[in-house]
Order: C-alpha cells, then structure tokens, then sequence
C-alpha cells in the first residue's frame, strides 16, 4: 500500500511538473486563469516558507546537518523553537525550518518536502546511518532520480536529483 501512495505522489508531481511547464508556453491552457493572476504566478512562485515539525529540536538539527550540510539559525517564534534553513535571496528555491511546538505534530501522512540533491544515493545512505528509514527507494520518474525517507522525528521527506 505505501508503495501505492509514493508511485501516487510521483506520478502527482511529474503531472504537476508537466500542466505547468505546459500552462507556461500556452497561457490559454491554465483554464479559468485571469490575466492578473497570470501576471501574479509569473513574478511570485507559490510556494514561499515551510516547516518540518520536530519532537525533539537538538536531534533533527543534527540529522539535517549530518544528512544535507545544512547549518541552521535558532529562533523563538510564538513561543515555537525554530531552526531556520539556510536561505540565500540571490538562490532559486525556498527555505523553511525545522519547528518544535504545541501545534507541530510530524508524521509520515501530510505534505511532502522535496529536497534537491546532488547524489542521491550518498544522501539515501546518510539518511539511513543517521536514524532515518527509506520509505520509497530511489526511482527515475523521467524528470530526475526520486526517493523518499523517514527522518528522525517520523517525517516523510523526499529527495530530488537532476538527471539532466
């Protein structure tokens, strides 16, 4: 069944990859689109900020470095520890934190946050000799390599790697 689920998700994200690149070249084929959403999505992209919630701060921020290199910058925010990713303004993409609090409840079943990866298999292997689990094992889905783990704090998180 969680085979089922991530060959879901997959198929999901190269429909979404594809509808997008293809309502960009044609922009009669967004639908109910206006011109000032038009306008909107192609200075902004949608997503901007997210957070990885954590049950034990000390132990995902060790996880992450060790897994991706990443070095992390602690807030308090709203009574929440947070451990802001990095986040360069002149690089593509977004960042988030990892966030420890009341309302932050992590699990396998919620949304999915791909990481962009240089070598899939090294990072698959840091993962698992750090406490995390592979819940979908590295597959080419024609875009790029995907894989998806389990991170110390019983997160689903995904990895993305360019083929091209």
């Amino acid at each position: 069944m969680k085979h089922i689920k991530n060959i879901f998700t997959t198929v999901i994200l190269v429909l979404v990859i594809q509808i997008s690149s293809s309502c960009a070249d044609n922009p009669k084929k967004a639908g109910k689109q206006t011109d000032a959403d038009s306008k909107l999505t192609k200075k902004y992209n949608p997503v901007v900020y997210f957070e990885i919630p954590v049950n034990n701060i000390e132990r995902a921020i060790n996880f992450y470095k060790t897994v991706f290199n990443f070095h992390f910058h602690r807030e308090n925010i709203d009574n929440n520890e947070m451990a802001l990713f990095p986040f360069m303004e002149e690089n593509s993409g977004i960042s988030g934190a990892l966030a420890k609090g009341e309302i932050y409840k992590p699990t396998k079943d919620g949304v999915v946050i791909y990481f962009k990866t240089e070598n899939i298999d090294k990072t698959l292997k840091l993962a698992t000799e750090n406490g995390g689990q592979v819940l979908y094992p590295r597959t080419d889905n024609g875009l790029g390599l995907v894989a998806e783990f389990e991170d110390t704090e019983g997160n689903r998180i995904a990895l993305y790697q360019s083929t091209k």
